[in-house]
Order: structure tokens, then C-alpha cells, then sequence
């Protein structure tokens, strides 16, 4: 007998297909959401066949995720729910359809969550660091109990004139401040947990086949790796986790319903650079060394890959730390260099 069937939305996504995986390895039955059946032919047909063929995977189309009773049909009979789907990008320019899709999208699957029968166990919503980073300068210290006190109004002020990673960030304080809402008004059977990962790291389950087709969050690697000048910093904080990490806390989330309802964690494994990125990768890979740029002379990062609580605002992810099965992160350079490994047939 499997452990419960979970809806995945979203489930051809960089987080998504990894967390499939992970589930259907440890006895989970998977049914994801796509706005296209024919964009999770990649999994059905790859890494995730043998699956598809037991009938333990399975994918459903939902093409528009933000109109009521989309998952109507999509929620029946499921055990847990893992809401992935939401526009993911720091290059936005109009906030009004990304915090429509964010919002709209997740308050679908939730009050569709209220119509599928008392099997529903819990409800687990991917948010972002971008729902609790804040305006407090340093030396300040992040914790669940944060809001994102600036993106709303920032939208409200300049509007198409919001930088990217502002848009984004508003999107997911929309998103996340209306599933607690929700669970203030409705007070569901189900438990409802929110995850608040930084940036994810780590391999993808399908390794790309172009430049184009890598995630967003792991570009700034292959962008090294690949030769190209060193990028800027990326929009946020520089913390990164690994995508394996955020897979297993899912896992977690919906195995003890009881103990996680009604929480929100951070997932955070390490503070990264374009410097530790280089360094990381011309050690690991030595026939990359003339191609990869070195950078700077002065390493300019701690050597524990860890962000200087004095002089910068830091994240403390020590809630789920504590819920993984070994106790620590998967390790930054492991997850640097796994990373690449799925970059080696591009370059």
C-alpha cells in the first residue's frame, strides 16, 4: 500500500520534479498538476518513467491555476497537497498578472482543498525568504516570525516601474498572508504548513539541455562555470539551500501533519558568492581551471560559508534544520558541485 497519494501543482517545475522523485522513491503516489500535458513529457518519458508505468505518477492538466474549481477534480482523493505553482523570476516588469497568478492561484487550490474529502491530511504552501526579508539594517537576524515590510507598497508606489525581484517578493506576501488567512476563516481538517526557502541550489532532475533551460536560482553557477564574467550579486541575500533539503522537508511536512500545522519554517544552508561559486568549482573541476574566471585574489567570504552576523542581516533556519533526517544541510560545496555536474554537456 503506498504511504498517501500527493497533488503536486506545478510539477514539471525545479523544485517540483525533485520533490516527485523523492516521494515516489520513499512510497508516495504522485499525481502533478501542468498548464500543458505536453510539458511534463520530459518526466513521464525520463527520469520518472518506471513511475508513470506502476501508475505511482501520474499528471493532470490544470491550465489556468487561478480560476476557481481549477483542482477541483485534480484534489480528489489525495492525502496531502504540495502547492509549487507560482511564477518564479526576478526579471518581472508588470506586478498585476505575477501577484494575480501567485494569489489567485493559490486561493483556487485551497478552497478546492475544502471540497475533497476527510483523507486530506495537510496542506503544505512553498513561499519564499521573499515573504520575510525586511527593511531592518544590520546586525539583524531573520526568523520565521518576519514580514516582507516593503514590497506591497513599493508595487502600490511605482507600479511597471517595480524592479523584478520587488514584483516577485510581493507576489509571495500576497500568496502567503491569504493561505493563513484562510486557515483563520475556515479552519480546515487539514494541517497547513508554509516553507520559506532562500535561494535553491542543487541538481535539477532533468538535467538541462540548454543554457536557457536552467532555473533561475542555480544560473549564477553555470554563468561561472561556463567562463562568463562573474555576475553581480544576486537580488536578495546570498543565502542559499540545496533543492534535495527542501524535497526532504516537504517529505517531513506531510509525514507528521499534527506536529508542523499551523507553521511556517526557513530553509537556509549557506551564504553564497560569485567568489565562493569559482573557487568551489575550479577546485572541483581542474580541466575547467583556464576556462572558469578566478576573480579576486581575497577569498572574501567565510570559510564556513556563512554570512558575518556584524556586518550583515542573517537568516536562521535552525526550526528546520532540526526536521531533517541527518540534522545538518546538505553542504554548500556538495551542492555547488552536484549542481554543475548536471551543466557538464553544455559547455
Amino acid at each position: 500500500m503506498p504511504q498517501g497519494l500527493v497533488l503536486i501543482s506545478g510539477v514539471n517545475g525545479y523544485i517540483a520534479a525533485v520533490t516527485a522523485k523523492h516521494l515516489l522513491s520513499t512510497g508516495y503516489f504522485v499525481r502533478g498538476t501542468v498548464r500543458n500535458l505536453s510539458s511534463a513529457t520530459s518526466l513521464i518519458e525520463g527520469p520518472l518513467k518506471d513511475y508513470a508505468a506502476s501508475g505511482s505518477f501520474t499528471v493532470v492538466e490544470v491550465p489556468d491555476i487561478t480560476v476557481d474549481g481549477a483542482f477541483d477534480e485534480a484534489v480528489k482523493g489525495v492525502t496531502s497537497i504540495l502547492h509549487l505553482a507560482s511564477p518564479v523570476s526576478f526579471s518581472f516588469t508588470d506586478p498585476d498578472p505575477i501577484i494575480h497568478a501567485a494569489l489567485d492561484g493559490t486561493k483556487s487550490i485551497l478552497n478546492s482543498a475544502l471540497k475533497t474529502g476527510p483523507q486530506l491530511r495537510s496542506f503544505v504552501l512553498l513561499s519564499s525568504i521573499a515573504a520575510i526579508m525586511n527593511s531592518k539594517p544590520a546586525p539583524y537576524t531573520l526568523t520565521e516570525s518576519d514580514w516582507n515590510d516593503f514590497a506591497e507598497a513599493k508595487v502600490a508606489e511605482l507600479g511597471t516601474n517595480t524592479p523584478g525581484p520587488v514584483i516577485y517578493a510581493a507576489s509571495k506576501v500576497a500568496a502567503e498572508k491569504a493561505f493563513w488567512k484562510f486557515r483563520e476563516d475556515e479552519n480546515p481538517n487539514f494541517a497547513m504548513v508554509a516553507l520559506c526557502p532562500v535561494f535553491v541550489t542543487g541538481p535539477p532532475l532533468n538535467p538541462p539541455t540548454t543554457p536557457i533551460a536552467i532555473s533561475e536560482t542555480i544560473q549564477p553557477i553555470w554563468t561561472i562555470f561556463s567562463g562568463a564574467p562573474h555576475p553581480p550579486a544576486a537580488a536578495g541575500l546570498g543565502f542559499t539551500v540545496d533543492v534535495r533539503d527542501i524535497a526532504s522537508l516537504l517529505s517531513y511536512f506531510i509525514s507528521h501533519p499534527k506536529g508542523t500545522d499551523g507553521e511556517r519554517y526557513i530553509a537556509k544552508s549557506a551564504y553564497s558568492t560569485s567568489q565562493s561559486i569559482a573557487d568551489v568549482l575550479r577546485k572541483a573541476f581542474p580541466d575547467a581551471v583556464g576556462r572558469i574566471v578566478e576573480g579576486a585574489k581575497e577569498r572574501g567570504y567565510r570559510a564556513d560559508y556563512q554570512a558575518d552576523g556584524e556586518t550583515q542581516v542573517d537568516v536562521d533556519s535552525g526550526k528546520a534544520r532540526k526536521l531533517l533526517e541527518s540534522g545538518e544541510w546538505i553542504g554548500y560545496e556538495k551542492s555547488v558541485v552536484d549542481t554543475t555536474k548536471s551543466f557538464v554537456g553544455l559547455v
